[in-house]
């Protein structure tokens, strides 16, 4: 009975003790993801002021520009000309009230209207969108698969073989996506004729382009890796797995790798908003379809609502996708996120 009752006070004890140490769990885990969205909401207000204040810097009467470029011909307008410009703009209103309601048609998922093709810009960057998805997700997934196998093959060998490795890596990171573009061009669609020398559809018109955006960033990703790597297969639990009789393929790519893929992570995030920004010389050397080349036409042609809706678009995908590598941080290595 001693016992008993001793240890009933102890346990209403434990329990709040454990109730508050998994609130502070909890907290930890929240704490840096509400960071990213705050840090997020902030780049998108930033891109997107930088985006309103360009349409201001538009030389000359803003209605003059508009008309100019919808006609394509730069001459002096009257007054009844402008008249319906200014009144679809909004251009008689302050700059404040402009760049409100500007702000507020961006929470409502309105980018502003074409100068040239008189459209809503969503539906004209809509119908290019997937073109660059599929473009940049494939560069992406063929960056990973060459530095898991680049690195998992050299990683911790023989000297030689470490520093060939390590050379590849500053190599491939230092190539030019424009030059190595047409070298595979030369090559493998002239050349060799393997894969259709220009647009194409399918994987053969697909794999030429995004192999020129996966290798700069695959020896961005070994850089970042081949470091890590080397330093997890020196930890305890990988002498450990040895003894247990493990080989060393199955120890790097089940082990090792899951620890060493951190820094390509962090640089998987950045990799998205880079390779649609490199999608635009990508797309212009293969003439495939895309923002990219919706880009160009919009910046020669001067139709800035293009010009700017791209931008946002392109800083929203960048930092959903590093408020979704802070989310896959606390998932691979919960460390992280305690620490």
């Amino acid at each position: 009975m001693t016992l008993t009752s001793s240890s009933e006070p102890a346990l209403e004890v434990r329990a709040p003790a454990r109730a508050s140490s998994s609130r502070s769990r909890l907290g930890r885990r929240v704490r840096p993801l509400v960071g990213s969205v705050g840090s997020a909401i902030i780049v998108l207000w930033g891109a997107a002021t930088a985006a309103f204040l360009a349409q201001l810097a538009l030389p000359g009467d803003r209605a003059t520009a508009i008309l100019n470029i919808r006609t394509g011909q730069a001459q002096q307008r009257t007054p009844d000309e402008l008249a319906p410009i200014i009144a679809q703009y909004g251009l008689d209103q302050s700059v404040l009230t402009q760049y409100l309601g500007y702000l507020g048609g961006l929470l409502r998922g309105d980018l502003g209207t074409s100068y040239q093709q008189f459209r809503p810009v969503w539906n004209i960057i809509s119908e290019q969108l997937g073109a660059t998805l599929a473009l940049s997700l494939s560069g992406i997934a063929l960056a990973w698969l060459i530095m898991v196998f680049w690195v998992t093959l050299t990683a911790v060998r023989s000297p030689r073989i470490r520093a060939f490795g390590s050379g590849v890596d500053t190599l491939a990171a230092g190539l030019p996506p424009y030059w190595l573009g047409i070298l595979l061009l030369l090559v493998f669609a002239l050349q060799l004729r393997w894969f259709p020398v220009m647009g194409g559809s399918g994987i053969e018109g697909l794999l030429l382009p995004a192999l020129t955006l996966a290798i700069p960033l695959a020896g961005f990703m070994g850089q970042a890796t081949r470091a890590e790597f080397e330093r997890v297969l020196q930890q305890p639990f990988v002498l450990s797995a040895r003894m247990r009789g493990m080989g060393d393929l199955e120890i790097r790519l089940r082990h090792v790798l899951r620890h060493a893929s951190i820094p390509a992570i962090t640089l998987t995030g950045w990799a998205i908003g880079a390779t649609i920004s490199g999608a635009v010389i990508v797309e212009s050397i293969f003439s495939r379809p895309g923002i990219g080349d919706t880009l160009v036409t919009a910046v020669s042609s001067q139709d800035l609502p293009v010009v700017t809706g791209i931008v946002v678009l392109v800083a929203l995908v960048y930092v959903l996708a590093n408020v979704l590598v802070d989310i896959l941080y606390t998932i691979i290595d919960p460390r992280i996120t305690t620490s």
